[in-house]
């Protein structure tokens, strides 16, 4: 029986730690390889809620943006590097199979988390995972725990031996929740939509057994890395579009649209998330400048709303507000700081956000959504200080390529439904 597990987290960073794995791939075409990605809140997501209105939905997910924007902002603000974990709500998922036999599971698409760990059996203290069974060591035939004495331990971190030598972990998070549990390697494989199977032997991941966490995380861009010449790019269909869109490993991955722009990553503390540059924000023959400068904006996955600087965002806001000419409302849940009727007729401008090199231009669908009896724009504020998130509604129908080995993120208009 397949179990779907919502709360296993699929990040896509390269993690030093889990680079270091000599996997080996025994797939036929290991160099490139795609999956179909669901919005959570899909009509064609297993966890979809149909006795949620679209308005119900899009606050929900815009309070989880908020609150992961908090877990950034504490972790930015530490002088101590500590792993991190964050809401799940706003998330595009894909599946993957774990051990031998093979245990399908639901993953989330994160470009905003590192650490890699699943939750095991037997297991003292596990969060709910929604009627789903735990990964079972015993299990799965190519399971094995590493010693204490290895090198992975010790590249692990691992604190403590067992007894029976396995070596232990034990990840404290930025908001003190925590997991402790055995430094592990297995098989990770995919279904790919071409119908190939893709399978990844020795692939190193923390077997939790003490999980005071909401949520796993799969490191797997580090993984896989070698084999998938350090790249992949995703494509987000609208939310509730039914039609998937897509998740590409290696070669299949790499752009070729003659749009496509590109900008430089820019390594930055913490190293955990992806930075670019944000030189303005135009719409028409006027642009807004932001006040900080070389990395200044991290692109994110995992997060519904794009953030602006406030400075920056006021000049944005009303740079909308002249070009739609028409007079706002206030939003009654005061979760959006700029709303229209929906019976109002608005032209919703292109946006050009101006990254180093690159020129990405918005339409509508990436800065303004239905919200019950209102539109409204789903760029808000950061009001905490100068720092700004470019979230996955900005993203939609962009097919985004992360090239980690020159280091460098491209963008190219797409219509997701359809690639």
């Amino acid at each position: 029986m397949v179990n779907h597990q919502l709360f296993l987290l699929l990040t896509l960073i390269l993690s030093i730690l889990v680079f270091q794995s000599e996997s080996r791939v025994k797939a036929k075409a290991p160099f490139g390889f795609s999956l179909e990605l669901i919005h959570r809140d899909s009509p064609l997501s297993p966890f979809y809620n149909a006795s949620l209105n679209s308005s119900e939905i899009l606050t929900k997910n815009a309070i989880h943006s908020m609150e992961r924007f908090k877990h950034f902002q504490s972790l930015i603000n530490q002088k101590v590097v500590q792993s991190i974990v964050f809401p799940t709500e706003n998330s595009y998922l894909t599946k993957l199979s774990f051990g031998t036999p093979p245990v399908e599971y639901f993953a989330i698409v994160d470009t905003g988390s590192d650490l890699t760990w699943i939750q095991c059996v037997p297991c003292t203290k596990c969060y709910n995972s929604q009627g789903s069974s735990l990964f079972d060591p015993q299990a799965s035939s190519t399971y094995k725990a590493f010693s204490c004495d290895s090198q992975t331990c010790r590249a692990f971190g691992g604190e403590q031996c067992l007894k029976t030598n396995d070596c232990q972990y034990h990840v404290t998070y930025g908001d003190m929740s925590s997991t402790i549990g055995i430094s592990s390697s297995d098989t990770l494989s995919f279904d790919s939509i071409n119908g190939q199977k893709t399978t990844f032997s020795t692939s190193i991941f923390g077997c939790g057994r003490n999980n005071q966490v909401q949520l796993g995380n799969l490191g797997i861009a580090g993984i896989i890395g070698p084999h998938i010449d350090h790249r992949f790019s995703y494509c987000f269909v609208p939310r509730f579009a039914k039609a998937s869109g897509r998740l590409i490993f290696g070669q299949e991955s790499i752009i070729s649209h003659p749009k496509a722009v590109s900008t430089p990553l820019v390594s930055k503390y913490p190293q955990t998330f992806y930075y670019l540059t944000l030189n303005g924000v135009s719409i028409g023959d006027k642009t807004a400048h932001p006040s900080s400068s070389q990395g200044n904006v991290l692109i994110d996955s995992g997060v519904t709303l794009t953030l602006l600087e406030p400075d920056l965002y006021s000049r944005v806001e009303a740079m909308v507000k002249e070009a739609i000419g028409k007079e706002p409302v206030q939003d009654p849940s005061g979760t959006f700081k700029l709303c229209y009727g929906a019976d109002t007729n608005i032209n919703v401008p292109e946006m050009v956000f101006h990254f180093s090199g690159a020129d990405v231009r918005l339409q509508p669908v990436n800065t303004f959504m239905v919200n019950g009896d209102l539109v409204c724009m789903v760029i808000v504020p950061n009001s905490v200080n100068p720092f700004s998130v470019f979230g996955n509604y900005a993203q939609i129908n962009f097919q985004v390529e992360y090239d980690l080995q020159n280091w460098v993120v491209s963008f190219a208009p797409t219509d997701c439904t359809q690639i």
